[in-house]
């Protein structure tokens, strides 16, 4: 079926490169408190009704899935940004992801008109991946994505509707599997490059990527993968940030016309920091 689809959505594709028909399509990843405490919710949704055009929100939900799994004793783990999530974990992130956080999320765009559908990667076998394998990390349920359903976002696009989609994807054999948000927003970002004029924002709580993590003013305009190389390795981007800035890389490589990271406060303004080819 899947297959099925994606011939379909191929054919619908050389249709609409050869009219030359290249639409704006804005995609926004959020994450951490911002989409947690009500306040910086509202102005994160408030801010995103405004954006004109096609547009997709892809959320995190961390902290919340912490604090959760801390209410029924489970302790969370955490390497280089990345949740080891066991069986239980699993059950903790797919309620909270798919769940709580997702449906406010809808709730509020509802709220202010804009005619949202939540979604997690198995729903209408949106995006389907496959369990990191184990190496020098066990993981657990933490998914590596292999395929979007190009067809279907494009779809959904079209007919004016803007997913809301969370860092949850299906690996077609019945497993829910726990998979960054970030990579999330990248792998759409790229899915849909060769027909919308897609422009990616990673939304956080600095003004962008940070030359010093104490200074909130410090950040740099522009970045390249050579100069974030030099960075990871002097130690001034580590943690989350490191796979962050490898989607958001690999998502220019892939013909993303425009990576941004910044805070969720400067969406639709010329601010934060911009993601260059070498």
């Amino acid at each position: 079926m899947f297959q099925q689809e994606q011939s379909l959505f191929v054919l619908s594709l050389h249709v609409i490169i050869q009219y030359q028909i290249m639409e704006k399509l804005t995609i926004i990843k959020v994450g951490g408190r911002i989409v947690e405490e009500e306040a910086s919710l509202k102005q994160l949704l408030r801010d995103f009704s405004q954006i004109k055009g096609n547009k997709i929100l892809v959320h995190g939900g961390g902290r919340s899935a912490t604090k959760l799994a801390g209410r029924l004793g489970l302790e969370s783990r955490m390497v280089n940004g990345r949740r080891i999530t066991d069986l239980e974990t699993l059950q903790v992130v797919t309620m909270v992801y798919g769940g709580l956080v997702n449906k406010n999320i809808v709730a509020g765009l509802q709220a202010l008109n804009v005619n949202a559908l939540g979604l997690t990667g198995a729903d209408i076998n949106l995006i389907r991946s496959e369990k990191r394998p184990v190496a020098d990390i066990d993981y657990g349920f933490v998914g590596d994505v292999k395929e979007v359903n190009t067809g279907m976002l494009y779809s959904l696009v079209s007919w004016g509707i803007t997913p809301i989609l969370a860092p949850l994807t299906h690996d077609m054999q019945g497993n829910m599997l726990n998979t960054n948000a970030d990579t999330i927003a990248g792998e759409t970002a790229r899915s849909l490059a060769g027909i919308f004029d897609v422009s990616l924002v990673y939304c956080f709580e600095k003004k962008g990527v940070l030359m010093d993590e104490n200074n909130d003013d410090s950040v740099i305009s522009s970045l390249n993968k050579a100069g974030f190389r030099d960075l990871v390795r002097k130690g001034i981007i580590q943690g989350g940030m490191i796979p962050k800035l490898e989607n958001a890389f690999n998502s220019v490589e892939a013909g993303v016309k425009e990576v941004v990271i910044t805070s969720a406060n400067e969406i639709g303004k010329d601010s934060g920091t911009r993601i260059v080819k070498d």
